[in-house]
């Protein structure tokens, strides 16, 4: 039986199925076509850049990262976008996970030739997740380190004096938040997950250039490439309630692959009535470190204050004094400072290749 050819050039012969579309092509279209229907995605209506913007690439050493970097060094030059791209890099204290992982983005730094900045839970807060889990346990560990890791990028990209951050969040991620906001019966946040850029008072615009890239299909483009990316999930993540809408998104990719795009547009369809977008309440600043927050005092510092005073889970559930001083001995959060000089940290050595293959057989 003779080879399929490529459904696009007609010629070569077609090594990748595309998940999303079914298509079969080769090697070099199924390049192009990504990176083509990414650069569409950035340049939709008035567009995600403005040109000479600073912009810092939310680095975990993953394959959505590590392809953002690839994809938005090589779109930058050949569209000429006229940005000044950093790998910015959360270190949440995780043993034999994140560790590990960072040096990923470390030889991704010297590979792609991007400035670095590193920071780190303990240098921000005072605790790592390591320390958290021991405290608080499993089950609620990702509430801690999703509330610290916002934080914790928006104060990385102040100190690199960066006007935007942009994450390697793919379609299949936005689903499941679609999905998992549906479940919890929060509609006023559907919005807001599904946009490719967000931006509140005070805080770094932020954007999702892989909003419509299917997660199979970052990693055959990682593949095809032979980036270099770390594979490890987090050792922390099992238990997380968004496990279970990733295992039924799976199950309906199985049966209707368009489901992951037709879940995004459903979530993009949801318009909250004037009467509950009048009860929401007004952002304001935490009175503790000057972030956005909705109340006085922050989530993170909020969670900081139940972990200091030695709660475990019940820290979930600490109540705000709306005090702007923390108890006697307890560690806070610096001020946020919107823009403040800090160096990067210099390229070292990375690890091996971590790469899967999904191929035509």
């Amino acid at each position: 039986m003779p080879p399929t050819p490529c459904s696009l050039c007609r010629t070569a012969r077609a090594l990748v199925k595309r998940p999303k579309t079914g298509q079969q092509v080769c090697k070099d279209c199924f390049f192009e076509v990504f990176e083509t229907e990414v650069h569409n995605t950035i340049v939709e209506g008035k567009g995600i850049f403005e040109r000479g913007e600073r912009v810092a690439i939310g680095a975990s050493g993953g394959k959505d990262s590590t392809v953002l970097a690839h994809v938005l060094s090589v779109l930058n030059k050949r569209y000429d976008y006229g940005l000044d791209l950093f790998l910015l890099s959360i270190d949440e204290g995780i043993t034999g996970y994140r560790d590990d992982s960072l040096e990923t983005v470390k030889q991704n730094q010297v590979e792609y030739g991007l400035p670095l900045k590193i920071l780190s839970y303990n240098e921000l807060y005072g605790w790592t997740m390591d320390k958290i889990v021991e405290q608080v346990g499993r089950r609620n560990n990702c509430t801690f380190c999703g509330v610290f890791r916002r934080q914790a990028l928006d104060r990385g990209a102040a100190q690199l004096g960066v006007d935007h951050i942009v994450t390697g969040h793919n379609a299949d991620d936005i689903a499941e938040t679609v999905l998992m906001n549906i479940m919890r019966g929060d509609i006023a946040r559907l919005g807001r997950c599904t946009a490719v850029t967000t931006r509140s008072e005070d805080t770094i615009k932020r954007s999702k250039p892989f909003k419509y890239a299917y997660e199979k299909e970052i990693v055959m483009y990682a593949y095809f490439k032979k980036l270099t990316y770390f594979s490890t999930e987090c050792i922390y993540s099992p238990d997380a309630y968004r496990g279970h809408a990733r295992v039924f998104l799976k199950d309906l990719e199985a049966i209707r692959p368009s489901a992951i795009v037709d879940i995004i547009h459903s979530g993009e369809s949801f318009q909250l009535e004037q009467s509950v977008q009048k009860g929401m309440k007004a952002m304001q600043t935490c009175l503790r470190c000057g972030y956005i927050s909705s109340n006085d005092l922050c989530k993170a510092c909020a969670l900081l204050e139940g972990l200091e005073a030695g709660l475990d889970r019940s820290a979930l559930r600490q109540k705000q004094d709306n005090s702007s001083a923390a108890p006697t001995g307890h560690r806070t959060i610096p001020m946020f400072e919107r823009y403040s000089n800090v160096g990067v940290s210099q390229p070292t050595e990375g690890i091996e290749k971590a790469v899967q293959a999904i191929e035509i057989r």
